[in-house]
C-alpha cells in the first residue's frame, strides 16, 4: 500500500470536468485507489464518489493505492492533481 498527501490547486476544486479526468486516469490502473478527505475514503474510480468528496482549492487530500501498480498510480494521480487547472 502506498499513500501520499496532495493539495488541490485547481481554482474550482474537483467539480465535474476535473473529477472526470481524475477518474479516467485512475481507471488505467489495476490497483484499488482511494482519495481520503477528513478521514473518509472515496473510491477514485467512481465519478460520484469523487464529486461527493467536495474537494475545493486548497484542500489537502491523501491518495491511497493498493495493488500491483500502486506506485505508478500514486505518481500519476499526484502529478495530475498538482497540475490540474480548470
Amino acid at each position: 500500500m502506498k499513500e501520499i498527501l496532495v493539495k488541490i490547486n485547481n481554482p474550482t476544486g474537483l467539480h465535474a470536468r476535473p473529477a472526470s479526468i481524475l477518474v479516467k486516469e485512475a481507471m488505467k490502473f489495476k490497483s484499488n485507489i482511494y482519495l481520503i478527505k477528513n478521514n473518509k475514503e472515496y473510491n477514485a474510480k467512481s465519478i460520484m464518489n469523487v464529486m461527493a468528496m467536495g474537494a475545493a482549492m486548497g484542500d489537502e487530500i491523501r491518495i491511497k493505492a493498493e495493488g500491483e501498480d500502486e506506485k505508478e498510480a500514486i505518481n500519476s494521480l499526484q502529478k495530475l492533481l498538482e497540475d490540474l487547472k480548470d
